[in-house]
């Protein structure tokens, strides 16, 4: 198994060390993640194909720690379990000459995601794209301590700004090529995960942004076989 096979697929839910306990699970040859941030702002869910491996669910606590693990061995890697009485405890990696033990977490130690069965209707759509990300990324640089982004479109201009407020700030617009149902009012999300998300999947083929002025953001991102989703729930600015 590839090495790096791995940690594509964690960094699309990691975020940078944003996201750390989540479950695999291993289904035919499917390997799939949900996720949800420690402030319930960013919940998500990550798939790859092809990934040949022991069917079952897979607690992993610390992600960080696995990946520094993982970083030690060469990109042509051996995995398997270690189960006691029937319970997988571990997951075991190795290359020619270097062996690693990673300790999997009892799932009831994992956050519960919640299952979005009912998704309100998106009345924006932005392009992402590479332009997109450079800038997003370039202002989100330039007001570091701003944890939010806000969207608003008038007279179907949209832009995305960091440091939106109603009193005299320091802030960014960023024009962004979007549609949007009518005007809508400034609505705010985290721009700390926005900006890992676009990180993280700046290489997709496919890629789009969707608002509801109801409160939530989709991302949806397709590179070869991993398609992740994203949700960003609505901030109080």
């Amino acid at each position: 198994m590839e090495k790096n096979r791995i940690n594509k697929f964690v960094q699309k839910y990691n975020l940078a060390g944003l996201i750390e306990s989540v479950k695999w699970d291993v289904e035919g040859t499917t390997l799939t993640t949900s996720f949800i941030s420690d402030d319930k702002s960013v919940l998500g869910t990550v798939t790859t194909t092809d990934f040949d491996f022991e069917q079952g669910s897979y607690g992993v606590y610390d992600t960080t720690k696995f990946t520094k693990m993982l970083s030690v061995l060469e990109n042509d890697i051996n995995l398997s379990t270690t189960k006691v009485e029937g319970k997988t405890v571990s997951l075991n990696i190795s290359d020619k000459g270097t062996s690693a033990t990673y300790m999997l977490a009892d799932l009831s130690v994992i956050p519960v995601v919640p299952d979005l069965k009912q998704l309100p209707a998106f009345n924006v759509n932005i392009t992402v794209d590479s332009t997109f990300i450079t800038r997003f990324n370039k202002a989100k640089g330039a007001l570091a301590d701003e944890k939010n982004f806000t969207f608003e479109c008038k007279d179907g201009k949209g832009q995305i700004i960091i440091g939106h407020s109603n009193i005299n700030t320091n802030r960014i617009s960023i024009d962004v090529d979007c549609t949007c149902d009518g005007d809508v009012k400034p609505i705010s999300f985290s721009a700390d995960f926005l900006k890992e998300i676009l990180n993280a999947n700046r290489d997709a083929k496919t890629a789009s942004l969707k608002i509801s002025t109801d409160g939530l953001a989709h991302l949806h991102f397709e590179l070869d076989s991993y398609i992740s989703d994203y949700y960003l729930v609505q901030i109080q600015a």
